[in-house]
């Protein structure tokens, strides 16, 4: 299976007042079309910042990273992102909201209304297509920003602890959910969490850095069958597979960051 995302020998390094910060050294990975690939690790290990560097929005100092075969320079229709934040204009309803990208792109009204319709039954939010953000809940506010992530249709999507500001409830619901979408659409997922037991329900693999620099420690394989439901979370195989991330995860909390 070709790659999606390429990452070689990626390094970056922020200048700092007196001195730089290097957040990332010499990092390689490859993650295949369609596949969930979930990133833990201590504070600082560069979890966030090699997400931005696939999406475009930080360039490394050293090294390439590749989308379908292309160098990054930037942001791009072709991979969707969604933050902890849900970064929604509050001035647009819902369905406003979803539209965003899609009027950007240039898409008849008409053709993106029905686009928009369609993604935010998916997530569920159809009573609340003309409502403003401020009167939902955080679960609906972050289902909204995946509804317009996903209603441009991108090939990727990368996601920084998207359900990391969520209770625990709701957090569980829409990692459920995104499965079952995942599952159906296939899209290639890029993944960054704090969260080892989020990790390793969602993922194929399981990559665990360690800071200072930002690097690639070990990647898990996750061998546990789709679909992920509360049986599966509360197996055996889950426990091992969780134990052994955390082991990985822990050896690296003493790092200082």
């Amino acid at each position: 299976m070709s790659s999606a995302i390429s990452i070689r020998e990626v390094g970056k390094v922020f200048p700092l007042k007196e001195t730089t910060f290097t957040a990332l050294g010499n990092v390689d990975l490859e993650v295949a079309e369609s596949e969930f690939v979930a990133i833990v690790g201590p504070s600082g290990c560069g979890k966030s910042t090699l997400l931005n560097i696939v999406a475009g929005l930080e360039h490394p100092t050293t090294g390439e990273a590749k989308v379908g075969g292309k160098p990054v320079q930037g942001p791009g229709p072709d991979r969707g992102v969604i933050f902890q934040q849900f970064a929604l204009f509050p001035w647009l309803t819902v369905r406003k909201n979803v539209e965003f990208g899609l009027r950007t792109a240039g898409v008849p009204k008409q053709e993106r209304r029905k686009k928009a319709e369609h993604f935010i039954e998916l997530v569920g939010l159809s009573q609340f297509a003309d409502a403003l953000p401020k009167t939902l809940s955080g679960g609906m506010k972050q289902r909204c920003a995946i509804a317009r992530a996903y209603a441009v249709d991108p090939q990727i999507l990368l996601m920084d602890e998207p359900f990391g500001a969520l209770d625990s409830l709701t957090r569980v619901r829409l990692q459920e959910q995104l499965l079952q979408t995942w599952s159906r659409d296939k899209r290639t997922v890029m993944f960054v969490t704090h969260d080892v037991d989020e990790a390793v329900f969602l993922a194929n693999r399981v990559v665990v850095m360690a800071a200072n620099p930002g690097r690639i420690v070990e990647i898990v394989d996750v061998a546990l069958p789709y679909p992920r439901t509360e049986d599966v979370r509360l197996g055996p195989e889950f426990a091992a597979l969780r134990n052994r991330v955390w082991s990985a995860v822990h050896h690296q909390e003493g790092t200082p960051s």
